[in-house]
């Protein structure tokens, strides 16, 4: 079932939408879950899963192993970078000059590289490690259920044609841990964004470098990100016609973002989800991110279902590797997808074959 999630933090623009997101009930009827995730992967891009398997003590432990990294003092935390990808940064977003209020961990899924970045992120590693290791597979196991529901939902051949790409032991999967300190928008800790003038938030808003943006818009590269924050508001998602919507955050529940691969392999029926995270003027926001990721070597292209001589192929089929090299070019909010967009001139061509 997908139903209306409650919203908070309802400050309104032009580009700000007041509505709910999607929320789905992983506990119904097989047939009618998958029918409705395909739906709302097409409406949004987005959703919220409820009664999913992973156990609270699984996104505690990590929570609080972040917590206490964060609590850290600046040059301890720096011991753990420059992120370079993986490892600790702060406010650099990417190598292009994106800016955000924000610090945060990456690391690579794989356990080793989790071992090894430990030794310097926590004072006990091997506790550190375990958290993370046991968070990861709780995601991939839930990242697995939502993609062989979308594979059932799109009646393709094989269900478990999107959730191998994850279970690969070469997968190119990412943890990210994110800390957004609260942040003045005007050099007063009591600011509040609701007195804001309209045309002062949109300013705010649709600017990354202004001192409200933790993470400017942008979307994810992977096929699928599971996302879940604590008890703090910020992040925002985009309608497809560009309107911004306020998510309430759900620490004890997961949201899923569709990724710009699930657009390529769906012929782009799905689309990759826009989204950025404001900055809360009195609370610190922890967000954990699961990123969904083929090995470096495999092709993305649309899946077979997916083409048809009306719905012909809208991409140039890559490798991840070549993917993830052009996402590193571009600036955050660049539309990645449109490097690799098949350009067809049909009207040229009916120009062309008339008398």
């Amino acid at each position: 079932m997908v139903a209306p999630c409650p919203t908070s933090m309802m400050v309104r623009t032009k580009k700000t939408k007041a509505v709910g997101v999607p929320t789905i009930d992983l506990s119904l009827e097989r047939s009618k879950l998958s029918e409705t995730v395909v739906k709302a992967c097409e409406e949004y891009g987005f959703f919220k899963v409820v009664n999913h398997s992973v156990a609270k003590e699984v996104i505690s432990r990590l929570e609080e192993e972040g917590t206490a990294f964060f609590s850290k003092t600046t040059s301890e935390k720096r011991q753990a970078g420059p992120a370079n990808p993986f490892g600790y940064g702060c406010r650099n977003i990417g190598p292009n000059g994106d800016m955000g209020h924000l610090e945060y961990l990456l690391l690579h899924t794989n356990p080793l590289s989790v071992s090894e970045r430990s030794q310097t992120i926590a004072s006990d590693p091997t506790k550190f490690s375990s958290a993370v290791n046991d968070y990861i597979e709780a995601a991939k196991g839930l990242t697995c259920e939502i993609l062989d529901l979308v594979a059932e939902g799109l009646w393709v051949q094989d269900n478990f044609s999107l959730s191998n790409l994850i279970k690969d032991v070469h997968s190119d999967s990412l943890l990210r841990i994110n800390q957004y300190p609260p942040v003045s928008l005007t050099g007063n800790k009591n600011s509040d964004t609701s007195k804001l003038e309209p045309h002062q938030l949109h300013n705010q808003n649709n600017n990354n470098n202004n001192n409200n943006i933790g993470f400017g818009e942008h979307s994810d590269p992977q096929i699928l990100t599971i996302m879940r924050s604590n008890n703090v508001d910020g992040l925002q998602i985009s309608t497809h016609d560009g309107l911004w919507i306020p998510v309430p955050p759900d620490p004890n529940q997961f949201f899923v973002m569709v990724g710009d691969a699930l657009q390529v392999l769906t012929n782009g029926r799905f689309r990759s989800v826009r989204h950025r995270v404001l900055t809360n003027t009195t609370k610190a926001r922890m967000s954990m991110m699961y990123f969904a990721a083929p090995p470096l070597n495999w092709w993305i292209t649309p899946l077979p279902k997916m083409v048809t001589p009306l719905n012909p192929t809208l991409f140039k089929p890559f490798t991840w590797a070549q993917y993830k090299q052009a996402a590193y070019s571009l600036r955050l909010g660049d539309t990645r997808l449109d490097l690799f967009k098949i350009q067809r001139q049909r009207d040229t061509h009916l120009a062309s074959a008339s008398p």
